[in-house]
């Protein structure tokens, strides 16, 4: 009787309702999602077909930022 007080005067989720029954919690399937590597390397080559120029800036700002540390350690120990 409780039960049914509680679920016309409270909404109540599922989880709070197998709670108050003294029900375990309901068991979810894990569903990975498909890696398909062949398409992902299809879609990284069109991209680099169509702007030439991201290896370049990508490359340009590695060698940026590891400039920047290397003369920042250089200045720390100074």
């Amino acid at each position: 009787m409780d039960y049914y007080l509680n679920k016309l005067v409270f909404k109540m989720g599922e989880a709070k309702r197998r709670k108050d029954l003294g029900l375990p919690p309901r068991k979810k399937e894990i569903i990975s999602p498909e890696f398909n590597k062949e398409k992902i390397q299809e879609k990284v080559r069109n991209t680099l077909y169509r702007y030439p120029i991201i290896p370049f800036v990508f490359y340009g700002l590695a060698i940026v930022i590891l400039l920047f540390g290397l003369f920042s350690v250089i200045k720390f120990y100074k």
